[in-house]
C-alpha cells in the first residue's frame, strides 16, 4: 500500500511545491525529523511574506540545482539574509534550449513531431538516467554538505519535481527511508497546488488547448515510471544502493552514519 504523507506544508503565494521531508520512515523504523530537509520550486518569484516564511525555518543551506538558462527565464533566487545559497546546476545550460523555447512557443504541429508517440515521457526517462549517472560529483557535494553542516537544507529546482526530486531521492535513499515512501513523497508534486505553471506564447485559445496540455504533460508530470528509470539505473551501474553510496557518490559509512544523526529521530 502506499505510503501517505501528511500534508502540514503551507500554501506560498510565490514558490510552488514547497514542503518539509519530515516524517518518512525509514527500514529500520526510524523516521526524518521534521524541519531539517525541505523542498520546492525555485524562490525567485517568493513574496515578501514567502520570503519571511524561509527565513523562519532556520535554514542554513538552500540547494539552487537550476542552470543558467533556468534563471534567465525565471530569475534569481529571493535572498535569504545569513543563509548559504548553493548553485549545482544539474542539467548543462546548453542542453535542451532549443527543445524548451519549442514547448513554449511551438505550434501544435511541431509539438506532435517533437512530443507525440510517447517521445515525452521518453525524454524524461533518459534526462533521469543521465542524471543519475552523470551527475554522480555533484550528488555526493550535495550529502557531504549535509552530513557536516549544511542543514537546515532547502532543495530546489525550477518545478522542484525532477532535479531536486532526483537529489531529494538520493539523500531518502542514503538515510535508509524505505522505496515506497521516496516514491510517495515524489508523486506529491503532482497535487495541483504544487505543479509548475506551464507558460506559452499565444493566445490561450491556441497555446492551451487540450491537445497541447496532453502532449506536454508528461513533461510536467511526476510519473512512477521516471523515478523507477533511477533506481533502476542504480541498480544496473552500481549493483545497489550501497555501493552507489560507496563508490559512485564516494560517501565512506562514517559519514553516512553522521548525515542519518543529523537528519533522523
Amino acid at each position: 500500500m502506499t505510503q501517505q504523507i501528511p500534508s502540514t506544508e503551507p500554501e506560498l503565494a510565490g514558490v510552488r511545491n514547497f514542503r518539509d521531508v519530515g516524517g518518512l520512515p525509514t527500514a529500520d523504523g526510524r523516521r526524518v525529523r521534521h524541519g531539517v530537509l525541505f523542498r520546492s520550486g525555485h524562490l525567485a518569484h517568493a513574496t515578501d511574506e514567502d520570503a519571511a516564511f524561509l527565513s523562519s525555518l532556520g535554514l542554513h543551506t538552500v540547494f539552487d540545482f537550476r542552470n543558467a538558462a533556468d534563471q534567465k527565464l525565471e530569475g534569481p533566487d529571493v535572498a535569504l539574509a545569513g543563509v548559504l545559497h548553493v548553485n549545482l546546476p544539474l542539467s548543462d545550460p546548453a542542453d535542451g534550449a532549443e527543445f524548451w523555447k519549442m514547448v513554449r512557443d511551438g505550434d501544435i504541429e511541431q509539438l506532435r513531431v517533437l512530443l507525440g508517440d510517447g517521445k515525452a515521457a521518453g525524454r524524461m526517462i533518459a534526462s533521469y538516467r543521465t542524471i543519475i549517472k552523470g551527475r554522480t560529483a555533484e550528488h555526493s557535494r550535495v550529502l557531504h554538505a549535509l552530513a557536516e553542516d549544511s542543514v537546515p537544507a532547502l532543495m530546489h529546482c525550477a518545478a522542484g519535481k525532477d532535479r531536486a526530486g532526483l537529489s531529494v531521492a538520493v539523500t531518502l535513499l542514503a538515510l535508509g527511508v524505505e522505496r515506497e515512501a521516496i516514491l510517495a513523497d515524489y508523486l506529491e508534486s503532482n497535487a495541483k497546488h504544487r505543479r509548475y505553471k506551464v507558460r506559452r506564447g499565444g493566445s490561450a485559445a491556441t497555446a492551451y488547448t487540450p491537445e497541447v496540455m496532453e502532449l506536454l504533460s508528461p513533461l510536467f508530470d511526476a510519473r512512477e515510471e521516471y523515478l523507477a528509470a533511477a533506481l533502476d539505473t542504480i541498480d544496473e551501474t552500481w549493483g545497489g544502493v550501497d555501493p552507489y553510496l560507496e563508490k559512485g557518490l564516494k560517501l565512506a559509512p562514517q559519514t553516512r552514519e553522521r548525515l542519518r544523526e543529523r537528519l533522523l529521530d
